[in-house]
């Protein structure tokens, strides 16, 4: 690759912006010439990223939420998608956001531009219909989950398992002291870390259910502490939530939800990419959800698996409660997170088993992804 070669990605949420750029990392790290453009957050432009949108503009979770955005995200689409065959970059690498980017990887394909999707499709838990789409779509899938190579195999689609980046980044031991003098949270009692995700529209189903469970665990446990890592464009929405609640005192920052995740000793999280980041920090948890009524129904029949927190997805049983849609009530909630506090035998033998995780998934992503896109140029 040469200094004159580019690279398309799209990453279109908070956690992929954040494997984009480990992944950028590594490209540059191999060819510091390489330009990228496309749509990404703050994390990949730190990388020298060229944004031509916002990867907060494809931020929205659920059939009824797409639905409201549709316009306007297919919109974004086809604008990317005439700019690119018009430009021609290298390779298109799509990250995750597989809904945008499957549909935008195929026309690429078929226009003669070679495509990479990084972080497969979860057909393995829903949606099996997908795998033909990825056929279509993609030269070749970069898998962060060490049974999906093979998955994907019986499909003649080729991929390479890279290990989750997010494995190299937490620590193997945590140091909770740490994260908690750098929060100014140090001395006594439980701290509780409340995530209710980087969607808005989970913010809007979440934000207020688990701040009124706070409610509730408070008036049980005096001493508990509690603090929330928020993104930016979320922050005010938060606060707002969190004084409806009538917790006007909760610890809210900006982003740094890696130290509030080592500094806590339970979470109530969001179900998505943070609970895989709160098992690798070896922390036990709650996770639940709840969204629009339809699309629950919808979501709830293209489900494969008992499960739906990769935690529990990856370790094959229910490690974590999760409390979902209706089950998800604040009693509920406050109940299922201060058990953790009364069990440390069972906090111990969850450490143990995310620790063995861990492991598993912690290899040089940056690496075998660059290995594996140098193959795909090369083809």
């Amino acid at each position: 690759m040469n200094a004159s070669r580019r690279v398309a990605l799209v990453a279109g949420e908070t956690s992929g912006d954040l494997l984009a750029g480990l992944l950028l990392q590594g490209l540059r790290g191999r060819w510091p010439d390489v330009t990228a453009v496309g749509i990404g957050g703050a994390a990949m432009t730190k990388q020298g990223f060229e944004a031509w949108w916002s990867s907060d503009k494809l931020a929205v979770r659920g059939y009824v939420e797409v639905l409201r955005h549709y316009r306007e995200i297919a919109g974004i689409r086809a604008q990317l998608r005439q700019r690119l065959v018009l430009e021609r970059p290298d390779i298109f690498i799509g990250v995750d956001a597989p809904d945008f980017n499957l549909d935008l990887e195929s026309g690429l394909r078929s226009a003669g531009v070679k495509t990479v999707h990084f972080i497969c499709p979860s057909i393995w838990a829903w949606r099996p219909e997908r795998v033909e789409k990825i056929r279509r779509s993609a030269d070749h899938v970069l898998c962060i989950f060490p049974f999906e190579p093979e998955l994907l195999a019986r499909h003649g689609i080729e991929a390479t398992y890279v290990g989750h980046p997010i494995a190299s980044v937490i620590p193997m031991v945590p140091d909770r002291l740490a994260a908690r003098r750098a929060l100014d949270i140090e001395g006594e009692g439980p701290v509780v870390a409340i995530l209710p995700g980087s969607r808005r529209s989970e913010v809007q189903y979440l934000a207020r259910r688990f701040f009124d469970a706070a409610v509730l665990m408070r008036s049980r446990r005096p001493g508990l502490r509690f603090v929330v890592p928020a993104v930016p464009a979320l922050r005010e929405a938060i606060e707002g939530h969190a004084r409806d609640a009538g917790l006007p005192d909760v610890l809210i920052v900006q982003g740094r939800s890696h130290e509030v995740l080592a500094a806590c000793d339970v979470t109530l999280i969001a179900s998505g990419t943070a609970t895989l980041e709160a098992a690798l920090f070896k922390r036990p948890m709650v996770i639940a959800y709840n969204m629009h009524w339809l699309s629950w129904i919808i979501m709830r029949r293209k489900q494969l698996q008992p499960w739906v927190g990769l935690p529990n997805i990856l370790c094959n049983e229910f490690v974590v409660p999760e409390l979902l849609q209706d089950a998800a009530t604040p009693a509920a909630l406050a109940d299922a997170t201060l058990a953790w506090l009364d069990a440390p035998q069972r906090v111990a033998a969850l450490e143990e088993r995310f620790t063995q995780l861990h492991h598993l998934l912690k290899r040089d992503t940056a690496r075998l992804a660059t290995d594996a896109i140098e193959k795909v140029l090369a083809g």
